[in-house]
């Protein structure tokens, strides 16, 4: 549909959407429940010139849920190349785009990033326009440390590749996340265990937001035999991987740790600092920060 109606619809009531400057909106949908939309996100959906979407079919879905009829174009993965330069020219002609994902928050596995780099080396303005992320949702419902997390995105479908993959990750002071598809899920899990470790705190979130949602929790050797021994899931999944239990180091590791931290921050916050890092009690670690400073004539403190 290309019609020049600007506007959406909540309940019975149609709400006429104000003009958008020119600019490329990263409009965020629902990885789900359709509720789950910002007002933002439909009032800029309505207002766009152009609605680019991963799958216009897909995207179709949302828009009608929410009377919104707008000219939409594909840009994907396999038309970047083709479909970009003309998004690009639309912008320099004036014109306000909005990228959408089939769901989720665009360029978050997906080839957005390459229309964002473009605009931007355009000198041409990028909004971005938050809202659902299936990766957010599933830290926050995991229980496992959200004060650092690193998305990983989709492991390499090789199994040697996958593991390299993992070796690589296994020592990030975070919660991992990652994107896997149902078939592959106890394979990937396995390789975890080898590679990180049963022990391990993970979560597993599949369709989130929607009917069918669960998050499933434990260690990854006991996620990995649950499902290596039940039917092939259903649905989207992520998996959100706890970072390695924090051990005490050799001494002089964790003086160096100590110094380096007591350089950026009060001597009371470095040791609780280290204490998470290493598992060591804050008040010893303070009194040897407070031992290293005083045998090498260090300054500061809290």
């Amino acid at each position: 549909m290309t019609g020049d109606k600007r506007s959406y619809v909540i309940g019975q009531t149609e709400i006429p959407a104000r003009p958008l400057e020119p600019a490329l909106y990263l409009v965020a949908t629902p990885i789900g429940n359709l509720a789950d939309i910002t007002l933002r996100a439909l009032e800029t959906l309505a207002a766009a010139d152009i609605v680019a979407c991963e799958d216009t079919r897909v995207s179709r879905v949302l828009l009608d849920r929410y009377g919104i009829r707008r000219r939409t174009t594909a840009y994907h993965e396999h038309n970047a190349g083709e479909a970009g330069p003309k998004l690009i020219a639309a912008l320099e002609a004036g014109q306000s785009v909005a990228l959408i994902s089939d769901a989720g928050t665009p360029l978050i596995s997906d080839p957005g990033y390459r229309l964002v780099g473009e605009a931007l080396d355009h000198g041409l303005r990028v909004v971005p326009i938050p809202g659902p992320s299936a990766a957010l949702a599933a830290l926050t419902a995991s229980g496992l440390p959200s004060d650092a997390f690193l998305f990983a995105g989709f492991l390499p479908v090789k199994t040697g590749q996958r593991l390299t993959r993992l070796e690589a990750l296994k020592a990030v002071p975070a919660t991992l996340i990652f994107f896997e598809s149902p078939r592959r899920l106890a394979e990937t899990l396995c390789a975890m265990v080898e590679a990180l470790g049963g022990a391990r705190k993970a979560a597993i979130g599949r369709e989130l937001t929607k009917t069918f949602e669960e998050m499933r929790t434990g260690t990854l050797q006991v996620l990995a035999d649950h499902y290596t021994a039940a039917d092939m899931p259903k649905g989207e999944i992520v998996i959100c991987v706890g970072p390695a239990e924090a051990r005490a180091d050799q001494p002089e590791d964790i003086d160096r740790l100590l110094l380096s931290l007591a350089a950026e921050m009060p001597a009371s916050k470095a040791a609780a600092e280290a204490a998470k890092m290493t598992g060591g009690q804050k008040q010893a670690l303070y009194r040897r920060l407070l031992e290293l400073r005083d045998a090498g004539g260090g300054e500061g403190g809290d």
